[in-house]
Order: structure tokens, then C-alpha cells, then sequence
């Protein structure tokens, strides 16, 4: 590698860098019209009216009402506040919750959290591809269902799940439906009206915008209670001062979102098939994990055979290519992805997988840069295991 290579971002699916647009709209909210939108005064009421502003932004970009629309500090709190609230204002209804077994871990363990408050919780299985059965999810209901939440698309393998058919089957049985829409907010288009959705996290880091806050759509009419206690703000259902420079942050970047989504997606998705082919083509023992048509436009993820995955992003840093070996959120861990278990892939093979998020700003030269890096590193890896040396012997031995 030369000294002049630059650094090649693919890890937009932990987060994403904040366009230049977005910084130059949230700047004034920080000295010049720093007043509280709460406050009475005609000063507050330049910061009360950017929050407006930024609201119907966000609340029209998925067809929702801008009342509709409650600011949080990032996607894991509005799922958390999705799920935690329901369950506490419909307890005396039910006690039974159904979810995904690839959902990311602000909804797992939330549902764990709640299993220990004495409700039931069912973990659909996927199908190889990360798709969640739809008969399953109709065979999991019961008279005491009272939340069904499936991710809208998956941060890990990129598949887009049948949202439009889950959200008919909960409105069917009078059930809510939320879905953590965290990674597919600003990528694919979302109505909730169309896909029945009653309750949807999002978060503006995923798009382009600052980190510290996203958002929960709560359908008008579905009862849930307030999360955070305090103060009046967000009508009542969540205290605390309104981050307005991320309000109006978040607000840009979904206005840039919707804007170029289409050309945005189109050249993120011939990107990433062209990256997918390369990779196949030159590194045996490799496959693609999730849904080949039906995932999010940028997202690559492999599974090379023979391979720690930990080994290969370190080597991939060397070359100054940043990706990741599934959610961020878990990098620390040393276990293998509970979505790679969940679609059939043994424990040896999760081991060696690698998430891949585009972003526009990638180029195809890029990707024949990182085709070739991946297909070094992985030789490289390989010829120092004892596993990928006697599959090889056998294999010889068999021919």
C-alpha cells in the first residue's frame, strides 16, 4: 500500500460522516439562537419554531402527522421507550410480545429486561436469507399479544424484512405494531400508513446527520406512556430540553435524504454488487450473507470459511479500509453474530464474517482497491491456518 492511499470509509451502517450541509444548519443554534424552546420569550421562539420546522421535515418524509413525531437521543431509546411503555400501559391486557431473533440488541435485550418483569416473550426464527416466517409470526400469536416488533431491515446482513405483510397481520389482530427502523430510515421509502406501522425508532446518525438523537413515531391514538418524567416537553411524553442543534440537524439531513434517495440508492446498490462479484469471484469458500435482492442498497456482508473475522478487519485498518464484523455496537465482543447463528451458519463460520457499508462518496476504483485487499489478507489468513491446510489435504486426497 502507498503512503498517499486514503482512508476508505465502509462502516456507514455504525454511523455516518455529518454533511457539511447539516453542520452549517445546526451552528446558529449553538451561540447565536441558543434560547430554550420552552421559555416564553420571543428569543425562545426562534429555536421553538426550528424544532416545528424540523418536526414536519421528518414526520412528512414517512407520511406521519408532525404531533406524531417524539425526538429522542438515538434509535436504542426509542426502542426501548417503544416496548417498555407499551408493556407497561397494556399489561392489564396481555403480557406477550413477539419479536425477531436478529433484531439488534436495543430491542433484545429490552425484551429480556421485560421478560424478567414477568411477560412473555416469543423470538421468531429466520429463514437462510434473515427473512422472519410470516407463518410463524401468524402461529406465535395469542389472545394476549399485545406488541409485535420486527426490524424494518437488518444492520447486519442488510435484509429488508416483509414489513408491508406483518404490519397487515398485527392490524388484523387488533395487535401494535413497532418496527426499529434505524438502518433503513433515509435509504429505502417508508409510509406508515402503507406498511400499518404504529410505532417506528429512527436515528440521525444513519443518514448523515449528528449523533444524539432520533426519533419515535407514535400513531395518533395508541396509548403509551411517557418514558422520560420531568418537564412538558414533546407534548407531555418525553421531559427534558429539546437538543435543538440535533433537531434541526436531523431535520437537514432527512430533508437531503429524501431528496436524492433514489440516485443515492441506485449507485449504492450497483457499488455493492459490483463489490459482492469481485469478492466471490477472486476468494474461494466465500458466500453472501442475507437476502440477495430484497436488503438495504449499501450493505455487503461475507462469510469467508477458515478465518477470524477480528484478524481480517485489523489487517483491512492497516490498509485503511474501515468495515466491521457486524453491529457496532457489539465490536468489543469476541462471540460470533446471534444474526449469523440465527441464519444456519456455524459457530467456525459466523467467526469469519465482515459487514461492508457503502456510502455515495465510494467509488468504483475503491472497490477494486478493497476487492484485492480482501482477497490478500484472506490468503494470507489462510495460509497460516491449520483448519484451511487439512480441508485442503482432504480435498486433494478426495481428487
Amino acid at each position: 500500500m502507498s503512503e498517499e492511499q486514503k482512508l476508505i470509509y465502509l462502516d456507514n451502517a455504525a454511523t455516518t460522516k455529518t454533511y457539511p450541509e447539516v453542520v452549517e444548519a445546526m451552528l446558529p443554534y449553538f451561540s447565536e439562537y441558543y434560547g430554550n424552546p420552552s421559555s416564553v420569550y420571543e428569543f425562545s421562539g426562534i429555536s421553538k419554531k426550528a424544532v416545528a420546522q424540523a418536526r414536519e421535515t421528518i414526520a412528512s418524509s414517512i407520511g406521519a402527522k408532525p404531533q406524531e413525531i417524539y425526538f429522542t437521543a438515538g434509535g436504542s431509546e426509542a426502542d426501548n421507550w417503544a416496548l417498555k411503555a407499551t408493556a407497561e400501559a397494556l399489561k392489564e391486557k396481555g403480557c406477550h410480545i413477539i419479536t425477531s431473533k436478529i433484531e439488534h440488541h436495543a430491542i433484545l435485550h429490552t425484551c429480556e429486561y421485560l421478560e424478567k418483569q414477568g411477560f412473555e416473550v416469543t423470538y421468531l426464527n429466520v429463514d437462510e436469507n434473515g427473512m422472519v416466517k410470516l407463518e410463524e409470526l401468524k402461529q406465535a400469536i395469542r389472545p394476549d399479544t399485545i406488541l409485535i416488533s420486527i426490524m424494518f431491515a437488518n444492520n447486519e446482513i442488510g435484509t429488508i424484512e416483509p414489513i408491508k405483510e406483518i404490519g397487515q397481520i398485527a392490524r388484523e389482530h387488533g395487535i401494535l405494531f413497532h418496527t426499529d427502523a434505524v438502518q433503513a430510515y433515509g435509504h429505502v421509502p417508508i409510509q406508515v400508513d402503507e406498511y400499518q406501522i404504529d410505532m417506528m425508532s429512527a436515528s440521525g446518525h444513519k443518514i448523515n446527520g449528528p449523533k444524539g438523537i432520533g426519533f419515535l413515531y407514535i400513531r395518533t391514538g395508541v396509548k403509551i406512556r411517557s418514558f422520560v418524567h420531568g418537564g412538558a416537553q414533546e407534548r407531555k411524553r418525553r421531559a427534558g430540553t429539546e437538543n435543538v442543534p440535533g433537531i434541526v440537524g436531523f431535520g437537514k439531513a432527512a430533508q437531503l435524504a429524501m431528496e436524492n434517495m433514489e440516485e443515492r440508492s441506485q449507485k449504492e446498490q450497483t457499488l455493492r454488487d459490483y463489490l459482492m462479484e469481485k469478492v466471490l469471484a477472486a476468494v474461494p469458500y466465500t458466500r453472501v450473507n442475507g437476502h440477495r435482492t430484497s436488503r438495504l442498497p449499501n450493505n455487503c456482508n461475507f462469510a469467508f470459511q477458515f478465518i477470524e473475522g477480528e484478524s481480517l478487519l485489523i489487517m483491512l485498518d492497516m490498509a485503511k479500509i474501515c468495515a466491521s464484523s457486524g453491529s457496532a455496537c457489539t465490536s468489543g465482543s469476541l462471540d460470533p453474530s446471534h444474526v449469523l447463528l440465527a441464519i444456519g451458519l456455524p459457530h467456525e463460520i459466523a467467526h469469519g464474517s465482515l459487514r461492508i457499508t457503502l456510502s455515495q462518496e465510494n467509488t468504483k476504483e475503491e472497490m477494486d482497491y478493497v476487492a484485492g485487499e480482501i482477497k490478500r489478507i484472506v490468503e494470507r489468513l489462510r495460509s497460516m491456518s491449520p483448519l484451511y491446510e487439512d480441508f485442503m489435504k482432504n480435498s486433494q486426497e478426495k481428487n
